[in-house]
């Protein structure tokens, strides 16, 4: 396992990347609105991918003088736009540029994996939202081409139903999944593990990824 930081410019967004020996697959994630890339929900879930043989990196999408400003915390297509960069700097990375794509996104976070998603059309396979809030690229929704898989717990039903409207919207390959009992941030015993299965399962599915 090899982690090394790279730094996004032109503003210098900070990013962890870990790849296993002999990936072939690699997820990008996109962290939720009051978040970074020391997320512990998103760091666990990112090392349980890492273990199945997937390279991860974990970036900062907002420079800390940007967060300050908490319109730019919820502007979805900015958000969209430094995902999409980030991707082309990792496209230029001798060890990820040739790996099968993934995004995973969390919160606001999945609305902004599935607008970049949309603009990147078949360089992105497969997109993972956990607690999501796809509703907010909706207009974006119809021009995914990636597998998508959509994951909320059982008692945030507010976001049920939110995800039910957005997944009426996605292509085929894409799925629904609801956590039972998890309310939004997935807390309760075994809830993130069951997120964490999915999520997998669904990546080593779409990206051709080997459990190792």
């Amino acid at each position: 396992m090899t982690e090394t930081h790279i730094i996004i410019e032109p503003l210098g967004l900070r990013g962890t990347l870990v790849w296993p020996e002999r990936a072939s697959a690699l997820i990008v994630f996109a962290h939720g609105s009051g978040s970074g890339r020391m997320s512990p929900r998103n760091v666990q879930v990112a090392r349980a991918l890492n273990a199945r043989g997937m390279a991860t990196f974990l970036f900062d999408l907002l420079t800390s003088e940007e967060e300050r400003d908490r319109r730019n915390v919820f502007d979805i297509p900015l958000l969209a736009d430094r995902l999409v960069c980030a991707i082309g700097r990792l496209d230029e990375e001798q060890e990820t540029g040739g790996l099968h794509l993934g995004l995973f996104g969390a919160s606001t976070g999945a609305a902004a994996a599935l607008i970049a998603a949309a603009k990147l059309g078949e360089r992105v396979e497969a997109v993972v939202s956990r607690r999501g809030r796809p509703d907010l690229a909706m207009s974006d929704l119809p021009k995914v081409r990636a597998a998508t898989l959509l994951i909320v717990g059982g008692a945030d039903a507010p976001v049920i139903g939110l995800n039910e409207e957005a997944y009426d919207a996605l292509h085929e390959p894409k799925a629904l999944e609801i956590v039972p009992r998890a309310t939004h941030l997935f807390e309760e015993p075994g809830a993130l593990e069951r997120v964490i299965e999915h999520a997998a399962d669904w990546f080593e599915r779409y990206l051709g990824a080997e459990s190792t």
